[in-house]
């Protein structure tokens, strides 16, 4: 004990009774010390919340970067094109924004799946007609302001009859964000290379209503069937399918989860 005693006050200066006496204020001043190290990295982590929130918002901003993009045609030869959004025939009823030359488009990774997709669909007898791939934003932004204008119904007896157009944004038909801005989703059909003619489907493509459903009961055996060969081929491949429309399919693992392009649809100069 007295070995102990010693080395306390070689070190500190002080007897064994005067550092007694200053004890309890030394453990008032430890717990003061951390009460303010907890303040300090309580407001630490709050602001560490906060730039994980902003970094969050930063990966979902729009880019015109096409550098991970492809030509579909080019990866995938035997596909036939059909682009309705270039075209008047769609349910807005004019070319919609963004779509400057009639081609599709799709990340790399979404078209080399197709490009599995499509060799397993030609050893059945068919090939794939594309309605849709990559969507801009600027496209996405027409759509949305086709839908406010409620008047506007000049397509509504080839593709929402049964449908009051002040709905579309209440039963989710029309929304401000699409899969098909992040470059990874397609809408298609199969083609009966017997026949010539597209497979029944029991439905339009970019129809508003229950029938577009791939499990809709209301359509025959041969045209549910018809769904279930695109359907299977599809998800085989790595896509995952929307439960309200039986064309609509989304490569499982896109490469730009977050990311909304906004480069228009044409013909890529690389």
């Amino acid at each position: 004990m007295k070995i102990s005693i010693k080395r306390e006050q070689n070190q500190t200066g002080l007897s064994f009774a005067e550092r007694e006496k200053f004890r309890p204020k030394v453990k008032q001043i430890r717990l003061w010390m951390l009460a303010a190290i907890l303040v300090i990295c309580g407001t630490s982590i709050i602001i560490g919340c906060k730039s994980s929130k902003d970094k969050a918002e930063v990966a979902v901003s729009p880019t015109d970067d096409n550098s991970q993009f492809v030509m579909l045609t080019d990866v995938v030869p035997d596909v036939i094109l059909e682009i309705r959004y270039y075209g008047t025939y769609n349910f807005v009823g004019a070319r919609i924004d963004g779509y400057e030359e009639p081609t599709a488009l799709l990340t790399k990774q979404a078209a080399d799946s197709l490009k599995a997709v499509s060799d397993d669909v030609m050893a059945q007898g068919y090939r794939l007609k594309i309605y849709d791939a990559y969507r801009p934003q600027k496209g996405v932004d027409h759509f949305v302001r086709w839908a406010q204008d409620v008047a506007d119904t000049t397509m509504k007896p080839y593709f929402y009859p049964d449908l009051d157009k002040s709905v579309l944004f209440e039963q989710e038909y029309i929304y401000e964000r699409s899969g098909h801005t992040r470059g990874s989703t397609v809408d298609l059909t199969l083609f009966d290379m017997a026949t010539e003619k597209e497979l029944d489907m029991g439905g339009t493509f970019d129809w508003f209503g229950p029938e577009s459903h791939p499990d809709y009961k209301g359509i025959t055996p041969e045209q549910f069937e018809h769904r279930m060969i695109l359907r299977r081929a599809m998800l085989a491949h790595g896509f995952k399918p929307l439960d309200t429309e039986w064309w609509h399919f989304t490569l499982k693992d896109e490469p730009f989860p977050d990311t909304y392009f906004t480069f228009p649809v044409k013909q890529l100069n690389k």
